[in-house]
C-alpha cells in the first residue's frame, strides 16, 4: 500500500512541475524522521530552485497550494527550508491495507523471467555456500512472483565439467572400481558424502603428479563430452545420482526447480556447435597460432573487470579456473574440449531465444515428493513436456562473486554477437562466501589451530574436504530445535514436535543467510541463528505465534465480533496515542515498498529487514498496549484488528523468505 501511494505522489508532483514550470524532474522521496511530519517527503524544490532561480520554500508553497487532490493523500505541506511533506489519509490507508493483507496473490503475467540458481557441480554433497546460493535464488523467485512476474526456475547441471571428471578418475584410476560397481554404490543414500571425500582425495592425488593429472583430465573430459566409453558411463551415473541428492537436500529447505538444464545436452544437441559458428563468424573469438594458447580459440579481453573480482584474486581455484586465468579468454582448449564459459555463452543465447535451437525434455525420475521436475535430454520429448524454450526478457544468474569475471565474459560474448539488450538483461546476482565462526567450526568437529581460533571466521574448502555439508547443518539445527520444542511443549505429539522444529530450523537458517546483503561475507554460527532475540528467523516466527495466541483468546472472549467502522478507525489513529498505532499500521502496509526495493536493487535482504522491523514494531506495540484487557470495546476490537493486519503481512513477508510460521514455539 505504501509503495502505491508514493508512486501516485511522484506522478502527481512530476506532472504538476512539468505543467507549471516546464521542467522534467525525477521525484525523490524520503521517509521523514518522525510520523508527525508525514509519511513521505520530497526535496525536489531544492533542485527546482537552481533552475528557476527562486527560493526553495517559495516554490514549495506554490506547489503545495496548486497541487490539487491526490487519492489517498490527505494533504501536502511545506516544511523546513523547502521540503514537501505528504500526509496519508489514515482511514483510507487502514481500509486498503487490511484488504491488501487478506487479498489474493497477483496473477503472473508479462514476459518470462528466468532465475537460474543452485547450479552445484554434481560431484559431491552440497555445502553451506551452495545453500546461500539456493536460498538467495529461491527468495528472488518468490519476490518476483509476489510482484506478479512470470518466473521460470532453472538449475544448471555441469555434468561434463572438470569436477565430475576428477571424481570419475577417482573411481576408475585411484580406487580401480568398475562402472557396475560405481552404479551399485550410487544407489546408497549417502553417495554424495562418499564423493565429497573422494573428490578431496583426488585433489591431493593430482597435486602430487600434475603432468599425469593434466593428461588424465584431458582424456577423461573428452570421453565425457563425446559420451563414449566407461568414463562417460561413470560420469553419467555419478552426476545423476548426486543431482538426486542435491534435490532432496534443497527440498528440506522448501526449494524446488522447474528445469534441470544439463550441460551434456548443450554438447549433444549441438547447442555449442551453433554458438561456436556464430562466435567465429562474428569475429568474437580468434584462433591463437602462437604462445601458450596456440591451438585455442580465445576471446580477446580488453575491458576492465567490474567489482574487482578477477578470477586471479580467487584464493581457491579449480583446475579449469587456473587454465582460464588469462587476459584473453580461452573458449575452446587446444585439445578441442570446450571451457565452462563457452558452454555458458551457448546456454545464455538459448535462454534469450537467440540460438535457433531447443532442448528435448523428460521428467526427472525420483524427484522429491510433491515436485514436478523436468530435465533436458538428447532423446525424444516426454509426452506433455512443457515448452521451456520461450525467450526470456531478463535472466538472473545466481553465481558467487568470484565468478564475476566469467559472467562478464559471457555478457561480452552476447554483445559481440550483436545482442546488447540481452547482455544488459543478463543479471549476475552475485554473493560472497559463507564461512564459519570458530565456535561453529569446533561444534562441527573441525580441529582449529590457535591462529584459526582467533580469526573472525574460518573459510571452507570443498576441494580440500573442509566445510559444512548442507544436510549435516540441517540435521544439527533440527536436533537443537527439537530438543527445545520437546522441553517447551511436552504435550505435543511427536510428529507435531518434528514439524515445528523443522520449521524453526529452516526459518533460522534461511533468515540468517538472507538478512545480510549479498556482498557481505557471512560467518555462520548456530547460537546466533537460533536465538529467539535480535534479528533472527525465530524472533520473527515467534511474533506470529504471539499474535495467534492473542487472536485465539480474543475470539474465545467474543472481542472479535465488534464492528470497526472507517470513522472509528480514524478516531483511533488520531492524536498522540493514535500516532503510535498509526506507525504500526504504516509498517504493516509497507510490504509492497520492501518488495519493490528488493527487485529494484536485486537485494532480497530488503524483505528480511521488513519482516524483522515489522516483528519488532509489533512486539513494542504488544508491550505498550493491554490488548485483551482493554476496557473500551471499540478500542479493544481495533487493537485486535491491528494484530490481524500485522499477522497477515508478516506471514506474507516470511513466505517470501521461504519461512513458515508454526502454531507454537
Amino acid at each position: 500500500m505504501y509503495q502505491r501511494l508514493t508512486e501516485r505522489l511522484r506522478e502527481a508532483l512530476a506532472g504538476h512541475i512539468r505543467e507549471k514550470y516546464g521542467v522534467e524532474l525525477a521525484i525523490a522521496l524520503e521517509r521523514p524522521p518522525k510520523i508527525e511530519m508525514g509519511e513521505a517527503a520530497s526535496p525536489v524544490c531544492f533542485e527546482l530552485a537552481k533552475k528557476l532561480k527562486k527560493a526553495p520554500r517559495m516554490i514549495a508553497q506554490e506547489i503545495a497550494n496548486g497541487l490539487g487532490k491526490i487519492e489517498g493523500i490527505a494533504k501536502v505541506e511545506v516544511a523546513g527550508g523547502g521540503y514537501l511533506n505528504a500526509y496519508f489519509d489514515r482511514e483510507a490507508f487502514w481500509t486498503n491495507a487490511r484488504a491488501e493483507g487478506s487479498g489474493e496473490r497477483r496473477v503472473a503475467s508479462g514476459e518470462k523471467i528466468i532465475v537460474e540458481h543452485t547450479s552445484i557441480n554434481p560431484n559431491k554433497a552440497a555445502h553451506i555456500g551452495h545453500v546461500r546460493n539456493a536460498v538467495l535464488g529461491d527468495t528472488m523467485v518468490r519476490i518476483l512472483r509476489h510482484a506478479g512476474k512470470r518466473v521460470q526456475i532453472q538449475n544448471y547441471i555441469d555434468n561434463t565439467g572438470v569436477q565430475v571428471a576428477d571424481v570419475v578418475i577417482g573411481f576408475l584410476q585411484m580406487e580401480r572400481r568398475s562402472a557396475v560397481g560405481v552404479n551399485m554404490m550410487a544407489q546408497e543414500p549417502k553417495f554424495d558424502y562418499y564423493c565429497w571425500d573422494l573428490y578431496a582425495k583426488a585433489t591431493h592425488f593430482f597435486d602430487e603428479d600434475k603432468p599425469r593429472a593434466a593428461k588424465l583430465r584431458g582424456e577423461t573430459l573428452r570421453a565425457i563430452e563425446e559420451g563414449k566409453g566407461e568414463d562417460a558411463e561413470v560420469a553419467q551415473v555419478v552426476a545423476n545420482a548426486i543431482v538426486g541428492c542435491h534435490l532432496r537436500t534443497m527440498a528440506r529447505l522448501d526449494i524446488a526447480y522447474e528445469l534441470l538444464a544439463r550441460e551434456s545436452e548443450i554438447l549433444h544437441l549441438k547447442f555449442w556447435d551453433a554458438a561456436f559458428e556464430m562466435l567465429k563468424k562474428s569475429g568474437a573469438i580468434q584462433l591463437a597460432t602462437s604462445g601458450k594458447m596456440a591451438g585455442c580459440w580465445i576471446m580477446p579481453w580488453e575491458g576492465e573487470v567490474k567489482e574487482g573480482k578477477e578470477v586471479k584474486e580467487v584464493k581457491e581455484k579449480t583446475p579449469e579456473e587456473e587454465e582460464e586465468n588469462s587476459q584473453d579468454k580461452i573458449i575452446v582448449r587446444s585439445n578441442g574440449t570446450v571451457t565452462y564459459v563457452g558452454k555458458d555463452i551457448a546456454y545464455q543465447l538459448w535462454k534469450f531465444g537467440l540460438l535457433g535451437k531447443d532442448f528435448h525434455y523428460r521428467k526427472w525420475p525420483n524427484a522429491p515428493e510433491g515436485q514436478a521436475v523436468w530435465a533436458t535430454t538428447s532423446g525424444a520429448n516426454d509426452p506433455g513436456a512443457p515448452h521451456f524454450g520461450e525467450a526470456a526478457s531478463s535472466v538472473y544468474n545466481v553465481i558467487d562473486a568470484r565468478q564475476a569475471y566469467l559472467q562478464q565474459v559471457v555478457a561480452a560474448g552476447l554483445r559481440a554477437l550483436g545482442h546488447g539488450k540481452a547482455a544488459e538483461q543478463s543479471i549476475h546476482l552475485s554473493y560472497e562466501i559463507v564461512a564459519l565462526t570458530p565456535r561453529c567450526a569446533a561444534e562441527m568437529g573441525y580441529e582449529l589451530t590457535p591462529e584459526e581460533a582467533k580469526k573472525p571466521y574460518v573459510e571452507v574448502s570443498g576441494r580440500k574436504g573442509f566445510g559444512v555439508k548442507a544436510d549435516d547443518l540441517l540435521d544439527k539445527l533440527e536436533a537443537a530445535t527439537l530438543e527445545e520444542v520437546q522441553q517447551r511443549h511436552a504435550e505435543m505429539k511427536p510428529e507435531e514436535q518434528k514439524r515445528t522444529s523443522k520449521a524453526i530450523a529452516v526459518g533460522a537458517l534461511r533468515f540468517f543467510l538472507l538478512k545480510f546483503t549479498r556482498n557481505a561475507i557471512i560467518a555462520f554460527d548456530f547460537k546466533d541463528a537460533l536465538s529467539f532475540e535480535g534479528e533472527t528467523g525465530p524472533y520473527c516466527q515467534y511474533a506470529v505465534v504471539r499474535i495467534r495466541g492473542i487472536r485465539r483468546k480474543g475470539g474465545e472472549a467474543g472481542a472479535t465480533n465488534v464492528e470497526i467502522t472507517k470513522e472509528s478507525a480514524g478516531q483511533m489513529l488520531s492524536g498522540a496515542e493514535g500516532n503510535s498505532l498509526w506507525e504500526l499500521v504504516v509498517a504493516a502496509g509497507s510490504l509492497d515498498y520492501a518488495v519493490d526495493a528488493a527487485i529494484a536493487t536485486q537485494e532480497p535482504a530488503f524483505a528480511a529487514k521488513y519482516a524483522f522491523q515489522l516483528a519488532q514494531a509489533f512486539n513494542n506495540f504488544y508491550h505498550k498496549h493491554h490488548i485483551l484487557s482493554e476496557a473500551d470495546d471499540q478500542k479493544r476490537a481495533f487493537l485486535l484488528r491491528l494484530t490481524e493486519l500485522v499477522e497477515a503481512q508478516l506471514v506474507q513477508a516470511l513466505g517470501l523468505l521461504g519461512i513458515e510460521a508454526p502454531e507454537k514455539m
